[in-house]
């Protein structure tokens, strides 16, 4: 891991968001810092872990990483735990109580929102936890905001003894921008972790008497909310509309609307219903511009404010320019400017060729994929070749299995759910089905995050699921992460490695009935599948090769293709690789009059690292080492 880059003499960088939030968290003196990587929110953590003064450490899934952070804060230590918006879904256990016990030391929760779904299963909105959880919620507007909301976090959790929610999105995460820096403060409490059981032993008794303070909290926090200098009205000369605003919407609607007069809500949560009643009686119509669902235009309504908001603005995706600039100039009668409509959600299918332009080639277009050689390559081309099964599919890199060439997942909904849903899907079967065989594909990361607990309840309640447990030692789509699969800890030293044949023997799973194969070896992988799917009980084939992407990955001499031996029939291009391209198309007619087109490929030997998996697909055995062909 990289030493922290020093300070230039005017204490400025450029930096994306993430970056500035673990620099905002180091200089506030935090001493911990957990996250379950998850876009777009990952990298906060791996900026953090530049610093040696914070312990950090990648946690088996977010709940955990709360866990970590909560126990961190009772000790007296100021503790970071970030994640995805989908992650504090999981975390939301352990938050719903511990707002109740409240803090030692400052707690920030760091929650990412992925609005536009640029890499999310869905746009859910994290404003709604601080509600739901009674937290206060700091919505930073860009990078700078991002590095000084982290500090403010700390604050306010000291001062109001609860966790604080950064609402972050994919635009503060991601974009990047001069952020002026300061040295860290070393925070000293040295009490340590106080014995409090009539605030720390959660019982139903316990429980019970902190729900009045918890609710005297709201109060006080209400009232600091209302004189915040992080809630400030921005005036402006045009007061035909004003605004309110958070987050990034507040970057938006000033470069939408220069001369418009607003709101900023940095403290979004508790809502400064008077401040906003004062910007109210300034304009002639106000509108809420917020991403995503209408929560402050609901709370606004409902105190007796008029104004409007998803009447007129998209309730799906970023609230840019280009979007807030129609719709206000419909609202104000003047002439509306056509935007492009938002596109639908892409179908999972195989795309239509093409004609480039530039050669006249007949091109077939390459749609999202795996990467060159990846070990999940030979898995999606087995199931795919392997009938009368259902397949419940997980979240990761693998989840691209369910797109061409193999159409090789049914159900892809959350981490960990291939297990429960392959279940479900045994025991709930009907007759149409009852031939089916049920198979679960979760990749290794996956499994210790949500998975275990599933496939104990396969065991447990005897459901009969082929479970394939794809370790490629690494969180693959998140950028290559360590976890307790990899042997490496976040700052690459040694660390416990688990043993996934004796976790799912511990886990109920016969030992008979458990396989470690090479994905790279497709007839054993093959075999493997036809023969435990036929077994009336549950089964795990675990494969052992890593993601082409780390750092101890070996690749092997590149491979090609001899095109005298070529003979167009495609069967490589079922296993998917992008290095494997079409040159091109012939249509032939076969002695019956029927049509068939061949596909001529080359290979990429600049990419191919010499898996192996495309010449076992090939009959004529056209595709060969690099290193032994002349090209004639």
């Amino acid at each position: 891991m990289s030493a922290v880059p020093p300070l230039s003499e005017s204490n400025r960088r450029f930096m994306s968001g993430n970056e500035a939030i673990a620099r905002g968290a180091w200089e506030a003196g935090c001493n911990l810092a957990a996250a379950y990587p998850g876009t777009p929110s990952t990298e906060i953590l791996e900026y953090a872990a530049h610093y040696p003064e914070m312990y950090t450490e990648w946690s088996v899934n977010e709940k955990v990483s709360l866990e970590v952070a909560i126990g961190a804060s009772l000790a007296g230590s100021r503790a970071l735990c970030a994640m995805k918006h989908v992650g504090l879904n999981v975390a939301s256990d352990a938050l719903m109580s511990q707002t109740l016990a409240g803090v030692g030391a400052g707690l920030v929760i760091a929650v990412a929102d992925d609005v536009g779904l640029s890499s999310s299963q869905n746009e859910q909105d994290s404003r709604f936890w601080g509600r739901f959880a009674h937290v206060p919620v700091l919505e930073p507007a860009d990078t700078q905001e991002a590095y000084e909301f982290v500090r403010r976090g700390f604050e306010l959790s000291e001062q109001f003894n609860t966790p604080v929610i950064l609402r972050l999105t994919t635009r503060i995460c991601h974009v990047k921008g001069v952020v002026n820096l300061g040295q860290r403060q070393e925070i000293s409490r040295n009490e340590g972790f106080v014995k409090d059981p009539a605030r720390l032993i959660m019982t139903p008794g316990v429980a019970k008497k902190r729900l009045p303070m918890m609710f005297e909290r709201d109060e006080e926090v209400q009232r600091h909310s209302e004189a915040s200098e992080l809630n400030f009205i921005q005036a402006g000369s045009d007061r035909r509309v004003g605004f309110v605003t958070s987050g990034p919407t507040y970057m938006h609607v000033r470069e939408a609307f220069p001369d418009a007069p607003l709101i900023k809500l940095g403290l979004s949560y508790p809502v400064p219903f008077d401040r906003i009643r004062q910007l109210a009686d300034q304009v002639d119509q106000l509108v809420v511009v917020e991403e995503v669902e209408p929560l402050l235009e609901t709370e606004l309504k409902a105190a007796g404010i008029e104004l409007l908001g998803k009447e007129i603005l998209p309730r799906i995706g970023e609230l840019s320019p280009n979007v807030l600039r129609p719709a206000i100039a419909g609202l104000l009668g003047e002439e509306v400017v056509e935007e492009a409509p938002v596109k639908p959600p892409v179908e999972i299918k195989p795309p239509a060729p093409r004609i480039d332009p530039a050669t006249g080639i007949n091109v077939f277009p390459r749609p999202p994929t795996m990467c060159v050689a990846c070990p999940h390559l030979g898995i999606y081309y087995c199931l795919s070749k392997i009938r009368n099964t259902t397949i419940s599919g997980d979240i990761g890199c693998y989840t691209l299995g369910a797109g061409h060439p193999w159409n090789a997942l049914d159900t892809t909904i959350c981490m960990g759910a291939s297990m429960g849903i392959a279940h479900g899907l045994d025991k709930g079967r009907v007759e149409a089905d009852k031939d089916k065989k049920v198979i679960a594909v979760i990749g290794d990361s996956t499994f210790m995050h949500m998975g275990m607990q599933g496939l104990l309840d396969i065991t447990y309640n005897k459901g009969n699921v082929t479970i394939l447990l794809l370790d490629n030692r690494a969180v693959g789509m998140t950028g290559g992460q360590d976890n307790p699969a990899s042997g490496r800890d976040i700052h690459g030293e040694e660390a416990m490695q688990v043993d996934f044949r004796k976790l799912c023997e511990a886990l109920g799973v016969k030992p008979e009935r458990i396989h470690e194969v090479n994905p790279y070896e497709l007839p054993t992988l093959f075999t493997a599948l036809r023969q435990e799917v036929k077994v009336p009980e549950p089964s795990v084939i675990i494969t052992n090769q890593p993601c082409v992407l780390v750092d101890h990955y070996g690749a092997q001499p590149a491979l090609t293709v001899d095109d005298d031996k070529c003979t167009g029939c495609g069967n490589c291009l079922d296993i998917g690789c992008p290095a494997i391209l079409v040159t091109r198309r012939e249509t032939v007619v076969k002695p019956n009059g029927s049509e068939k087109e061949l596909a001529f490929v080359k290979i990429d030997s600049g990419a191919c690292t010499g898996c192996d998996l495309c010449p076992k697909t090939c009959g004529p055995d056209a595709i060969v080492p690099l290193a032994n062909y002349v090209r004639q």
